[in-house]
């Protein structure tokens, strides 16, 4: 079988919600990192056989098919098809996958894979205001539950025992590791500075410098009134888009490229849709015990900040060693645009993989509805 390579990663800087990238149509951000994708590789974007985007809430300025206008939006040939792939906040980490598992298979030679969601514009929740997603069977299944992420991360929490404190001091974890990475450049190889009104933005709106469990104590729980949970332990509403190269070793030689990551290996997995996050943890599983890898032979985890119990459930049951759980900060520090996430995610970890010398990295994320992607990129010396 053909094997998968990333030849190059890329994300605009994430806007805070209402922040610096909220006036930016979602097909348009997107282009943006198309755009940088082929002025960074040289690559005639008319040979890419297709792009397969990821994105949520595909209502308004997202609907449509947004893959399909945001290669229009870049201006590149009419001839390349966009497809929009949506598996809630796994959506651009399936993408990855389906590019990936598409080129290993011989129907596709080059493909991008990535994805945007602009929150700002097409708010949290908004497809649900004409209706109930689920259908009654689904109710009846789980006795009327009304599915809730906030109340899962609040039924995680008790599940493992974590305290408001523990998870506030993650939380602040993540604030001072995004901070770090930003003064020490560790984002400036992958991320594209976006013009907008003549204002040049370059960097993570999200981050709250100085955030600490004593800060983040004044803040009143969001989904239970004795909770544990609250913004602050949370991911950020957000704007954002990613995207990522993907060829054959073969290919690339050809183009005159240089991979710098193979996609080594995918699973997903569906875990309880009442506690919903859970789902990277048998992902996880699944994936390694495919690969035959263990926890210890990866040098860095990325699993999505959705909300601190997460990681810290994923942690526990995993054993991973946690300097290498987001060590770069995550989505509570610097912001989780749904439909980006997963690229975005997959280019920190490649930056780190490069920066660190790391072999292996595993990317996971917790979905809505109780699934999860897990995915490993092994880097190329």
């Amino acid at each position: 079988m053909r094997d998968a390579v990333i030849v190059d990663a890329v994300r605009t800087p994430i806007g805070k919600r209402n922040g610096s990238l909220s006036g930016v149509h979602a097909a348009d951000l997107s282009a943006h990192v198309l755009t940088a994708l082929v002025e960074r590789t040289g690559v005639d974007p008319g040979i890419v056989d297709d792009v397969v985007w990821g994105c949520v809430t595909q209502l308004g300025d997202q609907s449509s098919n947004i893959g399909r206008f945001a290669v229009l939006a870049a201006g590149w040939p009419e001839h390349v098809p966009g497809q929009t792939v949506n598996r809630a906040c796994g959506s651009s980490q399936q993408a990855v996958d389906s590019a990936a598992h598409a080129v290993m298979a011989g129907q596709y030679d080059v493909v991008v894979a990535g994805g945007v969601e602009t929150m700002s514009r097409v708010p949290l929740g908004a497809a649900r205001e004409s209706g109930m997603p689920y259908g009654p069977k689904v109710l009846e299944r789980y006795d009327g539950f009304a599915f809730n992420q906030g109340v899962g991360a609040e039924l995680i929490a008790e599940r493992y025992g974590f305290s408001r404190r523990r998870l506030d001091e993650f939380a602040s974890r993540s604030h001072a590791l995004a901070a770090a990475a930003i003064d020490e450049g560790a984002f400036t190889d992958h991320t594209v500075e976006i013009d907008v009104e003549g204002t040049k933005f370059s960097a993570d709106e999200g981050l709250r410098r100085g955030t600490s469990p004593e800060t983040l104590a004044k803040l009143k729980p969001s989904f239970k009134p004795d909770g544990v949970v609250h913004a602050g332990n949370a991911s950020q509403i957000s704007d954002g888009a990613a995207a990522l190269l993907i060829t054959t070793s073969e290919k690339a030689a050809e183009l005159g490229l240089t991979p710098i990551a193979r996609y080594h290996s995918g699973a997903v997995s569906g875990a309880d849709p009442i506690t919903m996050l859970l789902g990277p943890i048998p992902a996880t599983r699944k994936l390694l015990r495919r690969t035959g890898l263990t926890i210890d032979d990866i040098g860095v985890f990325e699993v999505n900040e959705a909300f601190a119990p997460v990681p810290l459930a994923w942690q526990a049951e995993t054993g991973a060693d946690l300097d290498r759980i987001n060590p770069l900060g995550g989505a509570i520090a610097v912001g989780h645009p749904l439909g980006a996430s997963g690229a975005i995610l997959m280019t920190r970890m490649i930056a780190r993989m490069r920066r660190g010398e790391l072999r292996y990295g595993l990317q996971t994320m917790c979905e809505g509805g109780g699934t999860a992607n897990a995915t490993i990129l092994e880097l190329i010396t």
